[in-house]
């Protein structure tokens, strides 16, 4: 019969560990000579510094192909998105809704505005964008003949919107319910709106309900054009000083009365159908003026 295996002190496993880190009989540390050591770290210093080296490589020859101006691809939408201020963005629709005789609703619209069109002034543009423009045609530049290596942006001042620049009117026409509002088209890299040769994108406000609350629509700059100096935009890199061209549209509604309202940007490469982005291209609010 076999006998059993005698439990092993503390003492003795203690012994054991130390002669495995240290054996004095055969001279070997865990196991491997110092000799072994030696050969079995430089074989790993060696593989982590081609490895490092490889994949350094692998980084540098991928920055190196791109271009910090313009991106190689770009999943965004073929169409820009239009956007609408003041920004009173809901849960599922934008509603502008004012009361004339409030004065704490009607300025906290005419202060959204004023804060947005803080960068248009025509002080702060002239000092970014004194290139002289070229208007009514594409700017096209193949070189960065701009400051520090950048291009060309066309200024876009304040005073270009006309009874909507806030400068005649502070409150925006919101204080004797004819409203502002102001549409800014994305930006896309290089996008060209077409409409033929030399014709300009505009913007195109229609009345989708409450026709009969809207007396008229006027739009500034006039006809609600986007210059085609404005196009191409080449990136923030490039263009660093580029800020968008804008419409400001003006209602002139009867009181107490609401509308539901379209703007969209026409173009013949601009699309507006998009279902599943109700925002390319477009731009659809409600318009609520109370007395």
């Amino acid at each position: 019969m076999a006998t059993l295996r005698e439990k092993r002190t503390c003492g003795e496993r203690c012994r054991d560990f130390g002669h495995f880190v240290w054996n004095s009989d055969d001279k070997t540390f865990m196991g491997r000579t110092p000799e072994r050591w030696v050969y079995i770290s430089l074989y790993y210093v060696a593989f982590y510094i081609i490895m490092t080296s490889l994949f350094a490589l692998a980084i540098y020859i991928m920055m190196y192909t791109l271009s910090p101006y313009t991106p190689d691809y770009q999943d965004r939408l073929t169409s820009p998105g239009v956007m609408v201020w003041p920004d009173t963005y809901g849960e599922d629709n934008v509603e502008i809704s004012f009361n004339t005789s409030d004065r704490s609703s009607w300025l906290k619209m005419s202060n959204c505005l004023k804060n947005f069109l803080n960068p248009y002034n025509e002080n702060k543009q002239n000092q970014s964008n004194p290139h002289e423009c070229h208007w009514g045609k594409n700017y096209i530049q193949n070189d960065f003949s701009g400051p520090g290596h950048t291009k060309f942006a066309c200024p876009f001042t304040q005073n270009m919107l006309g009874d909507c620049s806030g400068i005649s009117d502070p409150t925006f026409g919101y204080s004797n319910g004819t409203p502002c509002v102001i549409i800014k088209m994305n930006r896309i890299i290089n996008f060209l709106p077409n409409n033929g040769p030399d014709i300009a994108p505009y913007l195109q406000c229609t009345v989708l309900h409450g026709s009969d609350n809207v007396k008229d629509i006027k739009y500034f700059p006039s006809n609600g054009t986007l210059d085609l100096a404005y196009f191409p935009y080449y990136g923030k890199k490039a263009q660093p000083t580029y800020i968008n061209p804008l419409v400001a549209v003006k209602f002139y509604m009867t009181a107490e009365q609401e509308a539901k309202v379209q703007c969209r940007v026409v173009a013949k490469n601009i699309a507006y159908e998009n279902i599943h982005d109700p925002n390319e291209g477009k731009v659809i609010f409600d318009l609520k003026v109370t007395s």
